[in-house]
């Protein structure tokens, strides 16, 4: 498993797309839901970056049913992102510990996981924005743990830190 890591607009995505492009038989997992018109047009610019070379499944909560379904059938799974999978939770009021076993238990070692590090910045000012870092932090750590490769983008330029 690969996971891919950096700020919002860094190059994570692109990067991730050009990994999964070496295989042969890819699938890509989106987590992303048009809540707004600028989230459809977040995901329509992502759909026309990653063309029909991946079979795609949307799902915005249950990833780790989709792993489970799909992972002897894909070379690699490529699942973008963790930041709006859990934002999701959130959204959608269940318990992220919970739903977070759930998707690190799924893990079949085929994945690229792209995520946002968030820690970089100020502690948020409200208590819900705190909890979300927090959880997306340790969610980090525990991804990262279980990776064969961790990466960093900065400005586009990936940097290997695992």
């Amino acid at each position: 498993m690969i996971l891919i890591t950096g700020g919002i607009k860094s190059g994570k995505s692109s990067y991730a797309l050009s990994l999964a492009r070496k295989f042969n038989n890819k699938a890509f997992v989106a987590t992303g839901e048009p809540f707004d018109e600028e989230m459809r047009l977040r995901i329509a610019k992502h759909k026309l970056e990653r063309g029909d070379e991946f079979d795609t499944f949307e799902e915005p909560v249950r990833i780790y049913d989709v792993i489970q379904e799909i992972k002897d059938k894909y070379d690699v799974i490529l699942i973008d992102c963790m930041t709006t999978w859990l934002g999701n939770i959130f959204h959608y009021s269940l318990d992220p510990d919970q739903e977070t076993e759930k998707l690190l238990a799924s893990i079949s070692g085929k994945e690229i996981i792209v995520t946002n590090e968030v820690g970089f910045g100020l502690i948020p000012a409200d208590k819900t924005a705190r909890l979300y870092t927090e959880k997306l932090g340790l969610l980090n750590l525990r991804l990262a743990r279980k990776a064969q490769e961790v990466y960093l983008v900065v400005s586009g330029i990936p940097v290997r830190i695992k």
